[in-house]
């Protein structure tokens, strides 16, 4: 009986921590192909993915570089992001042109677009990704700062992006994008881009984690007890 109520333990555990609520962060992030000579859809973009358990609504939502100023560019074209799913943003002059997201869908995936793949836009003044260092700083419909990346300056003026598979927020980041390796591939019409554009596995959230451990931990604590006894 009392080895029932501690798996039952576990079990509340476990949903509470799968109802924790939605986090999103930044993904991959693609500073250096806003020139026609770096790609040929001529736009930055970054993917912004929900690692958490929980559907999140985007409207409102907005992102900026350094100057970390919520409202600049509002984010457009993807209502809302499930648990796990990631969607790719690209910067442009008028909100969800949609020649600049069909140039970089037949650029990375030529007439095979998976069925899933989310792409919006991002549109506001002095927002460009420089490659001599920034940010990519994405906020909410209240204005809070939900998820960061920094990075420093870019030395490939065509190639890998910067790969945050790990979910690192707040933080500066350098991996580049390594084919093979967390989904990356070479675009399947500019084979010198290499990335993962809406797709990656999401990240765990730490909530998840910590309740799954003390579940398992209250096991082993009664299970000792037991065998003392």
């Amino acid at each position: 009986m009392k080895l029932f109520k501690s798996l039952a333990v576990v079990a509340a555990l476990a949903a509470f921590a799968g109802s924790a609520q939605a986090q999103v962060r930044i993904t991959e992030v693609s500073p250096w192909s806003s020139s026609a000579g770096n790609s040929p859809y001529a736009a930055d973009w970054f993917e912004l993915t929900n690692t958490g358990s929980t559907m999140v609504n985007l409207a409102g939502w907005s992102m900026d570089d350094d100057s970390a100023v919520a409202g600049i560019a509002p984010l457009s074209g993807v209502a809302s992001l499930g648990a796990g799913q990631s969607a790719v943003f690209i910067d442009t002059a008028v909100a969800g042109d949609a020649a600049k997201i069909a140039s970089f869908k037949a650029t990375w995936f030529g007439t095979n677009v998976p069925t899933n793949f989310l792409i919006g836009t991002y549109t506001g003044t002095g927002v460009g990704l420089s490659t001599g260092g920034d940010q990519v700083n994405v906020f909410d419909n209240s204005n809070t700062l939900q998820a960061k990346v920094i990075f420093g300056a870019v030395t490939n003026a065509k190639g890998p992006t910067l790969d945050n598979a790990a979910g690192l927020n707040g933080v500066t980041i350098s991996t580049l994008s390594i084919v093979g390796t967390n989904g990356a591939f070479s675009a399947v019409n500019d084979p010198l881009e290499i990335g993962s554009p809406g797709s990656i596995a999401a990240v765990p959230e730490p909530e998840t984690y910590a309740m799954l451990l003390a579940g398992l931990a209250l096991i082993g604590g009664i299970a000792r007890r037991r065998k003392a006894a």
